[in-house]
């Protein structure tokens, strides 16, 4: 059985006006529609008329699962962005906005009869169910890019929105269980957390308590009885510290109203699941919220209630001096109320008060003569825009969202930029973070910060009131390993588009090598393979020359097989000719060291394709290639480029008497010979000997071999092995060196 679930009083009224309509016949509408936004201009209110007479009209017959008319649903959402004192043509896209998806009105109508800014509100409101998908996943994920970026454009598509989720939500108990558990999860991930960056903080609110009630509707109702319970012991405790308050102010001569303000039921219960704490532990703190009419009263205000009760260390938060992110502001403080229980005031303005109910529509942007944005605008409008940056940086809907959804969660910390400037960052953002907050350009190029005047990494986590500056470089690009402590969606893009498009030239590269070796092997010089011979295959194949080598490159094309193409030759002999790849070790993600046998300089070596991964370089005796040595097509002919200056990992294994500075004398003997250890273990071999692994950076075999002479000369020193593996001491043996006795 669905919960029982009573209507919203927000939404009574617009039931009770579509019910009272009756059938809409033609030219006819409720007098009384215009009613819901008594500020429109006459001409304005004609706009609603005939957008109500034309959902209604398209409506017709049509009913929502509770049974009620469908009218009842788009006239519910209008009134509740009518609250908001919308502008004419919101509130007419309000009315319209499930015509094109749920009835035989075309976007064509829509656009001929309300103009192109009605249209372009509904069509983005509306679904994409008419387009094929992979899955459900990727098609909610392109539902709400499509959403996400017409509210980029026009902030008023995503109010229209959350309006009509909320009305959705309160009316979501006819819906089957699977239904009401998705739809609720839905909520909580993308819509209330865009509620909140919005600074909508009633919808925020209400759109979790909703989610909550029907994910889990018998959580719910424990806790509902529960806090009906407390209420009543808490009434008298209440009343007391409410006393105080106005006496406390009245004697500083502060005109303040004063609420006692309850903990909303999702909050309860999400504290009480993260920090594992009983419902008492919760709830004994108590909430205030004290509303006066200008800033300097918000401080007299403080320093009053700090008098009265003595401050919890830690628990003042300034968010007029710094705003949050949505532009919410307010002087927050815990306090040690009676009895010692924990009391939460909340201190600001009535503008302020104004902006945290209603956010962005509480200074319309779209309303005629505010020519200049406040700072909530200002704050909102980069975060639209930022929207475009990670939509031009994500490869597909899914990642465009997962990106989208860590910025929807900020717990923001606030830093400097050298001039001074406030930046808000999420939580656990790094020094990474706010270079591609500061500019994309700043954030490809950075090789380290300065925080707070020292010299620190790009993982550095940042802490409110870091002071933070970016050194760059115009030789740096992004470094795979940002992705892994990257915070903020547009950081990850930006990296992940940078990164796609070094893997490209890298394996466009290694295609063109590939490509080469293959002209060679067949006779053919590659300068003699002109223009004419590419223009013939790219319009056989439609890809073009890039294209086609990046397949190369990531072994998703033969390069005999393209070589032959471009010669058209099929009956030629494919045996290699001289002519290997070269090799330098330090190609990145299209050329990759195996590490199954980590080859050095000096190391026969061969290269294996992987399809989608690009070339693998392995050892000549790895067993991971001896299966298909007998198969050309699948291995490359590479050799190590002469004279390259460049460290290679490589592991060694050393047993040793267990004797005092054994280890020191051993990493010694390593440093003498020009070789860094990159890491170091040991395990006890039993007896009187430890076996230690090292991880050591050589340039070549002979500088390995330079090295492990060294090691034999200590005393100490039973044997010595180099191994293969990725990690030391569970790889394969090879040149085992045994001291004589």
């Amino acid at each position: 059985m669905p919960p029982v679930q009573e209507p919203h009083p927000r939404f009574a009224r617009a039931r009770s006006r579509a019910l009272a309509s009756g059938p809409i016949d033609a030219g006819t509408a409720p007098a009384d529609v215009a009613e819901i936004a008594r500020y429109l201009r006459p001409d304005e209110a004609d706009l609603l008329r005939r957008a109500f007479e034309f959902s209604a009209r398209a409506h017709q017959g049509q009913f929502r699962k509770d049974g009620e008319p469908y009218i009842t649903h788009p006239l519910a959402v209008t009134e509740t962005l009518a609250g908001w004192h919308m502008d004419a043509q919101t509130l007419a896209a309000a009315l319209l906005h499930d015509v094109v998806e749920d009835t035989g009105v075309s976007r064509e109508e829509v656009r001929a009869l309300f103009g192109d800014a009605v249209a372009e509100l509904v069509d983005g409101v509306t679904k994409l169910d008419q387009l094929q998908f992979e899955s459900k996943r990727h098609a909610q994920a392109e539902n709400f890019r499509k959403m996400l970026l017409a509210m980029a454009r026009d902030v008023r598509v995503i109010l229209i929105k959350l309006a009509d989720r909320w009305h959705n939500m309160s009316t979501l108990a006819a819906m089957s269980p699977e239904s009401r558990q998705r739809i609720a999860q839905e909520t909580l991930d993308i819509y209330a957390p865009i509620a909140n960056r919005l600074g909508l903080n009633v919808v925020y609110h209400e759109l979790q308590e909703l989610a909550f009630q029907h994910m889990h509707p018998t959580r719910y109702r424990v806790l509902e009885k529960a806090i009906a319970a407390s209420r009543k012991g808490r009434r008298e405790v209440v009343e007391k510290i409410n006393e105080a308050i106005r006496q406390k102010l009245d004697q500083g001569g502060i005109h303040a109203d004063v609420y006692g303000r309850d903990k909303h039921l999702y909050g309860i219960y999400r504290k009480m699941q993260e920090k594992h704490l009983a419902f008492t532990e919760v709830f004994d703190i108590y909430g205030f919220r004290i509303i006066v009419d200008d800033v300097p009263t918000c401080y007299l205000a403080l320093g009053a209630l700090h008098g009265l009760y003595k401050p919890i260390p830690g628990k003042i938060k300034d968010y007029i001096a710094i705003p949050k992110a949505n532009g919410y502001q307010s002087l927050h403080t815990t306090l040690f109320g009676p009895f010692g229980t924990p009391v939460e005031m909340q201190i600001r303005t009535r503008e302020m008060h104004r902006l945290a109910e209603e956010g962005v529509a509480s200074h319309w942007m779209y309303k005629a003569g505010s020519a200049e944005l406040t700072e909530a605008q200002r704050m909102t409008h980069q975060w639209l825009q930022s929207l475009l940056d990670i939509q031009a940086d994500s490869r597909d809907s899914v990642e465009f969202l997962e990106h989208i959804k860590v910025d929807l969660f900020p717990d923001e910390v606030y830093v400097f930029t050298p001039k001074g400037r406030i930046m808000a960052l999420p939580r656990e953002a790094t020094a990474v973070d706010f270079a591609y907050n500061v500019h994309t350009d700043i954030g490809n190029h950075c090789v380290a910060a300065r925080i707070n005047g020292d010299y620190m990494p790009l993982s550095t986590p940042l802490k409110n009131g870091d002071r933070v500056e970016i050194i760059t470089s115009e030789s740096a690009r992004p470094n795979p390993a940002w992705v892994h402590f990257a915070v903020t969606g547009k950081a990850r893009a930006h990296i992940r588009n940078a990164l796609k498009h070094a893997h490209r030239n890298e394996s466009e590269m290694l295609g063109r090598q590939l490509l080469n070796q293959a002209l060679r092997g067949l006779g053919v010089d590659p300068e003699e393979v002109g223009e004419a011979h590419w223009e013939q295959v790219e319009k056989t194949s439609g890809r073009s020359r890039a294209d086609i080598l990046i397949e190369i490159g990531l072994g998703k094309k033969l390069g005999v097989m393209v070589a032959r193409q471009l010669l058209a030759r099929e009956g030629e002999d494919t045996a290699r000719a001289a002519g290997p790849v070269l090799i330098r070790g330090s190609e990145g993600v299209a050329v990759r060291l195996a590490k199954c046998c980590r080859p050095i300089p000096g190391d026969p070596i061969i290269g294996q394709i992987r399809k989608d991964q690009g070339l693998f370089i392995h050892t000549h005796d790895c067993p991971q290639v001896s299966h298909y040595r007998d198969d050309p097509d699948k291995w490359v002919d590479v050799e190590w480029e002469p004279d390259l200056d460049k460290a290679f990992d490589v592991g060694i294994r050393v047993t040793v008497a267990n004797t005092r500075g054994v280890l020191a004398k051993v990493a010694a003997a390593i440093a003498s010979e020009g070789s860094n250890i990159d890491d170091v273990h040991m395990e006890e071999e039993g007896g009187n000997y430890t076996n230690l692994y090292f991880t050591v950076q050589v340039q070549n075999r002979v500088h390995l071999s330079r090295l492990m002479r060294a090691l034999r000369g200590l005393q100490e020193v039973s044997r010595i092995a180099r191994l293969k593996g990725t990690q030391a001491g569970r790889g394969h043996l090879q040149e085992q060196h045994r001291k004589e006795p």
